[in-house]
């Protein structure tokens, strides 16, 4: 399979929704990049090196959303829940804020998810791509969702 179109993950290394997009962008030869909390921190330890992201000065989560909302054309959150809550509900609002394209997929709510963000991605030519959602230990059953978005929306 090849990429559908030329794009460039960021993301922000965190569990469950951040390194599944890091790890799509990886394993399809997808150039990635991202800002993540000094120390590179996560809610399992260091973020490891494999990843290609940057520090941020302060070791605050908020401050490597916005940075990564900032240096981005879109943001896409998917999340497994219809609802978005905690850092994931700071991503959109920061979207919204800076006046960046925000699109939400749910796996409990959105059937044609792929479809969306083809259009998403084409209706507002992104070509950096910020993908968000919730962290592992809040739904487990995130990674291989978003690894199933990307794969269907960015491949051909």
């Amino acid at each position: 399979m090849k990429v559908r179109q030329n794009i460039e993950i960021v993301s922000g290394g965190q569990t469950g929704a951040d390194r599944a997009a890091l790890d799509f962008a990886i394993a399809h030869g997808i150039p990635h990049r991202g800002w993540c909390p000094k120390n590179r921190r996560a809610e399992d330890g260091p973020i490891p090196a494999e990843y290609s992201l940057r520090e941020t000065p302060s070791t605050h989560y908020a401050q490597r959303t916005e940075w990564n909302v900032r240096d981005s054309d879109a943001t896409l959150i998917i999340t497994i829940k219809p609802t978005v809550t905690g850092g994931t509900r700071l991503t959109q609002a920061l979207a919204t804020r800076c006046g960046k394209p925000v699109l939400h997929i749910s796996r409990d709510q959105d059937f044609a998810a792929h479809a969306q963000v083809r259009t998403f991605l084409d209706q507002h030519n992104v070509r950096v791509l910020n993908v968000a959602g919730p962290r592992a230990s809040q739904e487990p059953e995130i990674a291989m969702f978003v690894q199933t978005v990307l794969e269907e929306a960015l491949l051909d």
